[in-house]
């Protein structure tokens, strides 16, 4: 290709700014390059929570924000997943000790379908049944977060670390633990999304009545 054509390619390209959405006060939050705004949205940034609130000690945080809208020159983002760093989950392990984890999947109230995936990490090492009341702990209070808030007010509970303490503050009294944390939360599914799932199920459950019938119709 001639430099001519490079050249081109590069006027018709521009940079847009990425800002999260308002529940993180529109911080910006990179740039990203494109010819049109269309090849913009999808795209995904992923940031620590200490670039978003100037903490370093939230640096152990990765948030990832998706592109879903463009104007002008800036890209509007949702939140799409919040994760802890590898690094940081290896330093509170310990030996002689347990970690108990869940994959937990609920829908908030305003029909967000999200994954998420606490750990709670003891003193010393719990038993069987420790464990699976420490999990029983985690399901119940992860499940009643969610059919009380939002997506955007859960979202708030698993980054301030307000569910965690939640988890924690109950689940120390079957047994002693250092820590507990929200290792990961993903946005599975949006309420259009799950929406027309619930819509596919009826269908597919419809047809299979039906299918039943004229079983029941060909047998008699």
């Amino acid at each position: 290709m001639s430099e001519r054509s490079v050249s081109r390619q590069k006027r018709g390209k521009r940079w847009y700014t990425i800002l999260a959405p308002e529940q993180f006060d529109r911080e910006e939050l990179g740039t990203t390059f494109a010819d049109e705004p269309e090849k913009v949205e999808g795209r995904t940034i992923d940031v620590t929570l200490g670039e978003i609130t100037g903490d370093s000690g939230a640096n152990n945080t990765k948030l990832t924000f998706k592109i879903t809208e463009v104007a002008s020159d800036t890209a509007y983002t949702e939140f799409v997943k919040h994760e802890l760093t590898r690094d940081y989950l290896r330093s509170l392990v310990r030996r002689g000790a347990s970690k108990v984890d869940a994959n937990i999947t609920v829908l908030t109230t305003d029909d967000y379908r999200v994954q998420l995936q606490p750990a709670a990490f003891t003193t010393k090492k719990a038993d069987r049944s420790q464990e699976q009341a420490i999990r029983r702990v985690m399901i119940d209070i992860v499940e009643e977060a969610a059919r009380e808030r939002t997506y955007e007010q859960l979202v708030d509970s698993v980054v301030e670390g307000r569910l965690s303490s939640a988890i924690y503050g109950e689940a120390k009294t079957i047994y002693p633990l250092r820590r507990v944390e929200v290792q990961k939360l993903t946005l599975e599914a949006r309420p259009a999304e799950v929406e027309a799932e619930e819509e596919a199920a009826v269908d597919v459950d419809a047809d299979e009545v039906a299918d039943e019938v004229a079983a029941d119709a060909d047998e008699a």
